[in-house]
């Protein structure tokens, strides 16, 4: 009788992957080390750089909210009208009624001044792109601010017919204002592209 050749029973070793792949288990997969969101946007806006700021929703948003405040105060200062509140409607107390009715009047103007101010830097890229619009934004944001702030304060202590000292604040909010507006002036002239007229064409135009 022939001799079956015996079969070598020991296990065979296999290295690193081969082995799970002889068993039928497939190789575990390389975990990838991600970084954190916070890391990555963190990164991301690094790498960006800074962001600039974005002044046409700036005041769109500060003249909406100064518009609605300021109705406020007129609705308010109708309402003393019609019950009569003596602190508001006596002869005496004229001065207060005044300046409460310039901050009403200055607020709500001031609040449109700036609606119009975000739709030109929306409407006019060149104009949002212009280096002074910073400086702008800054003197209207202060002139909304100090001119009704200052004729309200006005009213609501007085002497002998003049306002109380918040008054002061009124000249610092105008000549914010009368720079905004002024340099506002001149960069939409220059962004819409109707250079301002140079010496010699106005002597031609006087002429």
């Amino acid at each position: 009788a022939k001799r079956r050749p015996r079969r070598d029973t020991r296990p065979l070793s296999f290295s690193g992957s081969s082995a799970t792949v002889a068993a039928g288990k497939a190789p575990p997969a390389h975990r990838v080390s991600r970084p954190a969101p916070g890391l990555a946007r963190g990164a991301a806006g690094a790498a960006a750089g800074p962001r600039s700021p974005d002044y046409a929703r700036r005041h769109l948003r500060l003249g909406w909210w100064a518009l609605f405040v300021f109705l406020l105060l007129g609705t308010a200062l109708e309402t003393f009208h019609g019950f009569k509140i003596g602190f508001y409607l006596d002869v005496s107390n004229e001065t207060r009624r005044l300046m409460w009715t310039l901050a009403h009047a200055h607020g709500a103007l001031l609040g449109l001044v700036n609606v119009v101010a975000g739709l030109s830097l929306r409407v006019l890229p060149a104009l949002a792109a212009d280096r002074r619009v910073p400086t702008i934004s800054t003197g209207l944001a202060a002139a909304t601010a100090l001119l009704p702030a200052g004729f309200f304060a006005g009213g609501v202590t007085f002497y002998s017919g003049d306002p109380g000292v918040g008054i002061a604040l009124v000249p610092v909010g105008a000549a914010c204002l009368l720079l905004a507006v002024f340099q506002l002036a001149r960069t939409v002239t220059r962004a819409a592209g109707d250079p301002e007229p140079g010496p010699g064409v106005r002597r031609r135009q006087t002429g």
